[in-house]
């Protein structure tokens, strides 16, 4: 099979499968479950297992696995075969509707912040029919939710359904009042586009940081970096161009729908975005594409860092969130059509999200939070760690105009004129595009930037989607009360405006008089670190939400919260002692068999001539002794700074900790090594250095 669409989702149990397969009465029930959220009857559930079994094993599947997304951000899998032993030997091939529906996965080893304890193993993982199962390797996936014995999600995939049920449920209420009969749900869709950075395996094996953090924790600046700008959207190297194909058959095979590849701005750096789909199949083929962007680069030899800040000094990697809501009839309900102002309907669900981001800033702002993207947010390269709307001119006039009662006067489309007759006559968009908001409108979805890359895309989509939710419930709760629709409609949208505006800023995010007047003047939250943000998820605004709208129980909310500050925790302890190590068995014995041999060196030259000028050798080796002598301060320093840690039992206190001081021991320590770096002669460094890793895949 040579042409895509000869192959594209050929390993996917999806529509075209389910028709070819299933008789017509199991296939309208089935499809009512998925469109619906009908009840999937067990007879149901039996005939698309057998099905499903039979498809699988055509495709050279032996073995079938409940895929789930647990606490740990990544996938989760545990492998059953299809055989059944027959009498007197010999298998068949079998697989029930019960199978299809419920398994039983060891839960003990799993996080779950004290929802459970350690001993208690049973959790269950329930068929979620509305993402297609596919076929990966020899196995049959079906993705599943995972939860524990007693009922508490252990994941990430339930309360990302669980959320898109609560705006399904109060966008169609705001629906109705509009008069749209026709809709039977609406669905956030989106499209997360994946940034990531390439090396070779090679010179990864040598670099003990990269291979157990995901990060290089020492490198002294290249003599070239991105600087030149030349990287971005240029020529793609043949190695990546091939790997990039590779990726993209791959990735076409299971149905995600892979559109775009480019070169980011750094060295090495690289970018991938599919068309948008459903939020929840989103999730799930975002995580296949970070799956696969690591297997399909370890088959060119190549290695895919996911980390948010791989290198220093050079830009980080995100996850752009692009985000919109839209019926199952396909009517874009963040789309403004040709004249905004008129388009009332339009107006409610922008304000809607506007009162969102601005009410839940924190929830925003922590569903983002982990220590890699700590080292990314705010350095100049990605949105701040302040959350803001960029809405674009056009819009902030409509309502501007909105909320001081004043006609809009809508400005002609502007007709760009490049001086050469041959080329093609078009208009400008209404807005331009701003790269530095962390929430930017782009037309006719949001674009939240503030996703890190390795980030699994659930989090940040279920508080966009619980918060909107919350506003659609406010206005509905309001019209559906008033006597006179219209006129409850425009005071509801004139109010929203004017109280919320405060979150809406089209300029420069990376300016720093920006922060100042976002949190001075206009009471923005500036939430920088994980310990700074996450403790506010259990604010009682927060959990009465969340909990409200059916999202999470308040014991689920606890878990996450100790779930992601260990994580932050054992993440950066890690590395520190990853740096430890590094320091003590590497890099201070690299400096100092130098600068014992640059002192033989000298020794040498001024036995053959008394009258040479030695200070050079001896400046330089002062220089390395010094070095020496500090490297193993800080190193020992910031060793007896994480033991000390082993008797903090709270995790919030451990946290700050870690954030105050093992944070700046670690700054300290890879200063010296870094200049020693520089004073230390190539032969003798013990691991690739920047100039290398940024350059090296040709």
């Amino acid at each position: 099979m040579k042409n895509v669409p000869d192959y594209f989702g050929s390993l996917v149990f999806d529509d075209r499968a389910m028709r070819a397969t299933l008789p017509p009465d199991v296939y309208d029930s089935l499809k009512k479950t998925i469109n619906e959220g009908k009840e999937l009857d067990i007879s149901v559930a039996n005939v698309v297992a057998a099905a499903m079994k039979e498809w699988a094993i055509s495709k050279g599947a032996t073995h079938f696995t409940h895929w789930f997304q647990p606490l740990t951000g990544i996938t989760a899998e545990k492998h059953d075969s299809f055989i059944s032993p027959l009498p007197g030997g010999g298998v068949i091939m079998e697989f029930s509707g019960k199978e299809l529906i419920k398994g039983e996965p060891d839960a003990s080893s799993f996080p779950s912040g004290g929802l459970r304890a350690t001993f208690e193993a049973r959790g269950y993982t329930a068929w979620d029919p509305t993402s297609y199962a596919f076929i990966k390797g020899k196995t049959l996936c079906i993705p599943t939710a995972f939860c524990s014995y007693d009922g508490h999600a252990l994941d990430k995939k339930t309360p990302l359904l669980r959320s898109m049920e609560a705006l399904n449920k109060q966008a169609l209420r705001i629906l109705r009042l509009f008069g749209n009969t026709t809709a039977k749900c609406v669905r956030p869709y989106v499209g997360p586009e994946q940034e990531y950075f390439l090396v070779t395996k090679e010179l990864y094996d040598q670099r003990p940081d990269l291979r157990f953090t995901g990060r290089t924790l020492f490198g002294a600046k290249p003599p070239r970096g991105q600087e030149l700008e030349d990287h971005y959207f240029g020529s793609i190297k043949p190695r990546v161009e091939a790997f990039m194909q590779e990726l993209n058959k791959e990735l076409w095979k299971l149905g995600v729908l892979a559109k775009t590849e480019h070169n980011e701005v750094a060295p090495g750096q690289h970018e991938i975005a599919p068309i948008y789909t459903t939020a929840n199949i989103a999730t799930d083929h975002n995580q296949l594409v970070m799956e696969l962007l690591q297997k399909v680069a370890l088959k060119h030899g190549l290695v895919c860092l996911l980390h948010e800040k791989p290198f220093a000094g050079v830009n980080g990697s995100g996850k752009h969130n692009n985000w919109s809501i839209a019926t199952d009839t396909g009517q874009n309900l963040l789309s403004p059509g040709e004249t905004p102002y008129e388009n009332a309907q339009f107006l409610l669900f922008l304000c809607a999200v506007i009162k969102a981001v601005d009410d839940y800033q924190d929830l925003l702002r922590l569903s983002v939070a982990t220590a890699g993207n700590d080292h990314r947010l705010g350095a100049n390269e990605a949105p701040p760690a302040v959350v803001s709307i960029f809405l674009g001119d056009e819009l902030t006039a409509v309502l501007e105009a909105i909320e001081s009662g004043t006609p809009y006067r809508g400005s002609e489309k502007t007709q760009l004129k490049l001086g050469v007759d041959v080329l093609p006559k078009f208009h400008r968009d209404n807005t331009d595009r701003n790269r530095t908001s962390p929430f930017a409108f782009t037309g006719n979805k949001f674009e939240f930037r503030m996703v890190g890359s390795s980030n699994s895309i659930a989090c940040a989509n279920i508080m966009l989607n619980s918060a909107v939710a919350e506003s659609l419930k406010i206005f509905a709760d309001t019209l559906e009360a008033a006597e006179d629709f219209e006129a409850a409609l425009n005071e509801l949208i004139k109010k929203t405006i004017k109280e919320h505006k405060r979150i809406i800023f089209n300029g420069n995010g990376y300016d720093e008089s920006w922060i100042k007047e976002a949190t001075e003047k206009r009471g923005l939250l500036n939430y920088r670190t994980t310990p700074d943000c996450m403790p506010h998820l259990l604010d009682k605004k927060n959990v009465d939400m969340l909990t409200r709208h059916g999202v999470y129980t308040y014991e689920e909310l606890k878990s996450r919260c100790e779930i992601m500050l260990d994580n932050y925790c054992k993440t950066v302890i890690i590395e520190a002692n990853t740096m430890v190590n590094m320091a003590k068995t590497q890099i201070a014995p690299a400096v100092e068999t130098y600068a014992a041999d640059v002192a033989r060196a000298a020794a040498s030259k001024k036995t053959l001539d008394s009258g040479i000028s030695l200070s050079y050798e001896t400046g330089l080796v002062r220089k390395l002794s010094a070095l020496t002598e500090r490297i193993a301060a800080k190193a020992e320093e910031l060793e007896n700074a994480v033991l000390a840690l082993q008797n903090m039992q709270d995790v919030g206190a451990k946290s700050v900790t870690i954030r105050d001081n093992i944070l700046n021991l670690m700054g300290e320590l890879r200063l010296a090594c870094d200049e020693a770096e520089t004073l230390t002669a190539k032969s003798y460094w013990p691991f690739p250095t920047y100039a290398d890793l940024l350059f090296c895949v040709r």
